[in-house]
């Protein structure tokens, strides 16, 4: 019997269950490639990109702010393009319009990642139940054979096979999901440092043209 067999084997001595937490397992898997290419494409260099656009708004440089936005092409480089769009073309309410471009591009870094979690708590309970139903089978009259004890003890090791592949798939989908919301809280504070930005050098463009 060679190794995929033998795996094969122990899927089936799981139970039913094992389909469902090998469905949770491939979603796992999906949700992770569709971030990694998502957040990939991403521009990673985003603290250099703060690092570039400060010393040209605090000289109130806003079409070379505006350039370097355009050149950038990140998720924070886009959130400040709209914010210095605004306040070029005079658009009341800036702060509003910035949140709101803020929070769509946050939507778009959560998206599936509240699926992982979910995973991450249905996994072991889809194992659990996979063992209980296990265990009242092998501890039922039916499975109890005269002179044979091991026929209890082998049918509650097979049906702790459900929780520990239960187990798994909630360590694989909590390490998936700690990577990429760790990568999202990283660019939230970007785009919250731009935004700040934005807004204290626009207050101050304000306050000199009232003086």
């Amino acid at each position: 019997m060679n190794f995929f067999e033998e795996c094969f084997s122990v899927f089936q001595k799981g139970g039913p269950v094992m389909y469902l937490i090998l469905l949770c397992s491939l979603l796992v898997v999906t949700i992770g490639i569709e971030r990694f290419m998502y957040y990939r494409c991403l521009k990673n260099d985003m603290k250099g990109f703060i690092e570039k656009i400060t010393p040209v708004l605090e000289r109130s440089d806003w079409q070379s702010a505006l350039q370097l936005c355009q050149k950038e092409e990140g998720i924070v480089a886009t959130v400040a393009m709209q914010g210095i769009q605004c306040f070029q073309n005079h658009v009341y309410h800036m702060e509003s319009v910035l949140e709101g471009e803020a929070a769509a591009a946050v939507a778009g870094l959560k998206e599936n990642l509240t699926h992982l979690d979910t995973i991450v708590t249905i996994a072991p309970l889809l194992g659990l139940l996979g063992t209980v139903v296990g265990m009242i089978q092998s501890f039922s009259v039916m499975n109890v054979k005269a002179g044979q004890p091991m026929a209890i003890t082998g049918g509650v090791g097979e049906a702790l096979i459900a929780t520990a592949s239960g187990l798994c798939v909630a360590i694989l989908a909590m390490a998936v999901y700690s990577y990429f919301n760790h990568r999202l809280d990283k660019t939230i504070t970007q785009i919250e440092q731009v935004c700040t930005l934005l807004i204290k050098q626009i207050k101050r463009e304000n306050r000199h043209e009232i003086a």
